[in-house]
Formats: C-alpha cells, sequence, structure tokens
C-alpha cells in the first residue's frame, strides 16, 4: 500500500508553475506562441517549452502583450524526443480520430493528472496549427485527449485549444477531491527505452513484422503509455520480456 503521507496530500493545491509544461510542436503562426503566452499566464502556468524553431518573432511578443516574460525564459528544442525527456507524463492534445490510439475527454484526462503525487512532472503538448500531432509524435505521449466541441469543423485555434485545456487543470486545481494518489512514473526518456526493448523482443519473436510493424508498434505505445511507468512496473516488465519471452514453450 503507497504511504500518502510521503506521496503528499492529494487534497493541497498543486503549484502549476512547478508541475506542468506546455509543449508546441512546430508551431506555424508566431503571433499564436504568444498568445498561448498570454494564456499561460492569465492561468497560471508558466514552463513553456517550442519545438522546431529558433527563436521567437517579434509577433510573438506583442500577442504576448504582459507574458513577454514566459518567451524569454523558454526552451527551444530540435526535436520531441529531446523536450519531453526529463518529464515523466505526457497529455497530447488531438481533434482528430486516431485508429491505434485511446483517446479520453479532457475532463477525464485533467482528472488523470491528478492522481500522481506533487513531484510528477507533466507535460501538455499541442500540434501546429495547420495538421495538429502526428501519429508518430503522439507516441511521445501518455495519454491523447480531444477537447468536445459542437462540430468537428472547423478544429480548435492553437491558443484556443491551449486555453481551454489550461483553464480546466485550473479550476480542477481549486476545486479537486482526494483521488488518491499513484506511484511516480520514471521519466519519459527511461519509459520510451523500455518499450523500444519490448518492441524488439516482440520483433525478434515474430509477433511483430512488416506486414503490423505501424498498427502494432503505435498500439504497443499506447498501451505502455497509458500504464504511466513506474519503477516497480518498468522492472516487472523487464524482467518478463527479458526472461518470460525467451522461455521454450
Amino acid at each position: 500500500m503507497i504511504n500518502k503521507t510521503s506521496l503528499g496530500c492529494q487534497k493541497d493545491k498543486f503549484d502549476l508553475k512547478r508541475k506542468f509544461t506546455v509543449i508546441l510542436v512546430k508551431p506555424e503562426k508566431p503571433e499564436n506562441i504568444g498568445l498561448v503566452a498570454r494564456c499561460m499566464k492569465n492561468t497560471g502556468f508558466e514552463s513553456l517549452r517550442v519545438v522546431g524553431i529558433n527563436t521567437f518573432a517579434q509577433k510573438s511578443y506583442l500577442t504576448a502583450v504582459h507574458a513577454k516574460k514566459i518567451l524569454e525564459n523558454a526552451s527551444l528544442y530540435a526535436d520531441l524526443d529531446e523536450a519531453t525527456s526529463d518529464l515523466n507524463l505526457i497529455f497530447a492534445a488531438t481533434s482528430k480520430e486516431r485508429k491505434n490510439f485511446v483517446l479520453f475527454p479532457l475532463e477525464e484526462a485533467v482528472t488523470r493528472m491528478f492522481q500522481f503525487p506533487f513531484s510528477t512532472k507533466i507535460g501538455l503538448l499541442f500540434g501546429c496549427e495547420r495538421t495538429g500531432l502526428t501519429s508518430e509524435e503522439l507516441k511521445s505521449a501518455n495519454i491523447t485527449f480531444v477537447i468536445p466541441q459542437a462540430s468537428k469543423q472547423p478544429s480548435y485555434n492553437l491558443s484556443s485549444a491551449v486555453l481551454i485545456t489550461l483553464f480546466q487543470i485550473f479550476n480542477y486545481n481549486q476545486t479537486k477531491e482526494d483521488n488518491g494518489v499513484r506511484r511516480e512514473p520514471i521519466s519519459r526518456k527511461e519509459q520510451e527505452e523500455c518499450i523500444r526493448l519490448i518492441l524488439k523482443k516482440l520483433e525478434g519473436k515474430k509477433f511483430i513484422h512488416k506486414g503490423n510493424k505501424t498498427h502494432v508498434t503505435e498500439m504497443i505505445y499506447d498501451i505502455f503509455g497509458r500504464l504511466a511507468m513506474s519503477s516497480r512496473d518498468r522492472r516487472l516488465l523487464l524482467a518478463l520480456f527479458s526472461k518470460g519471452v525467451n522461455k521454450r514453450e
């Protein structure tokens, strides 16, 4: 049984600035980056990472208004793996149906975010305005969520999607009840290393082959992503796939 006292009382409010990081993947419009910073300021968040750009354009600072400091302190990354490697959990937003990924309503996704200890570092992942996140990019996520809307088209603007998500988190943090505490997940980098080892074992046993590789690989990332793998989970999985899979039938 997990000791809740050692993990922190879930009835206390989380420090949103320390716990959550907004990650934008290859945003196309500089204005939207500034608007995202403004949304973060409005709802009490401050950690921003952007993948795929080298610097912020002046238009980003113009639309950020009083949130320029968020842009000044933001981190820029060349690739998504680097941007997520030190975080424990990644929650990714999508507006599209995904064949191999389970989609959660935003409200349920937010509830899950608050089931982990204070120290769990969570990334909120958003794709570019035109195409959103690719299936390859979703493999970097633990949970994929959708924001409810009245019609399928048009989808939410990037900054609108970020604002709705952050407000839902902000509001839940003000009113949440004790949902119990799960073990803290290992870093996303460690999770992906474990998943890659599992995939390698399955390929070696011909369970994964050329005909099903994309389908099965995406499903494996989704299943073990939703597990929110703790160090205890990893030890068990590595034992199962390193020893159990190698046993003769």
